[in-house]
């Protein structure tokens, strides 16, 4: 193959150009990272696209999340104020059920 390189002047400066099938064509494109999901987040991902050549990136864009979060303390400064979620008769009936349970018969004897 032969390559071809052209002089030109550029506001009197000689300058060398090369054919224009030897220069590279680049294109700009956004940082991208590689993440791990799992497999049920990877579909739930796959089902929200709109359209099937919407890409992740423009899925996770979309989405939206609360603005306000609670956190730990607060959660807990929550639970406290509220008393306790099951009463004592739920609670004495959950430790009843406790006491007789029994992990299920394994398949794997006898073989």
């Amino acid at each position: 193959m032969e390559v071809k390189v052209r002089s030109g002047a550029i506001r009197g400066v000689q300058r060398e150009l090369l054919d224009a099938r030897l220069c590279n064509m680049h294109n700009a494109h956004m940082p991208t990272k590689t993440i791990s999901v799992k497999l049920e987040a990877y579909e739930r991902l796959r089902s929200a696209r709109r359209y099937p050549s919407e890409s992740f990136s423009q899925v996770v864009l979309r989405a939206t999340w609360p603005e306000q979060t609670v956190t730990a303390g607060e959660l807990l400064q929550l639970c406290r104020g509220r008393g306790p979620l099951l009463a004592p008769e739920a609670l004495d009936r959950v430790e009843r059920l406790k006491e007789t349970d029994a992990p299920p018969p394994s398949k794997w004897n006898g073989r």
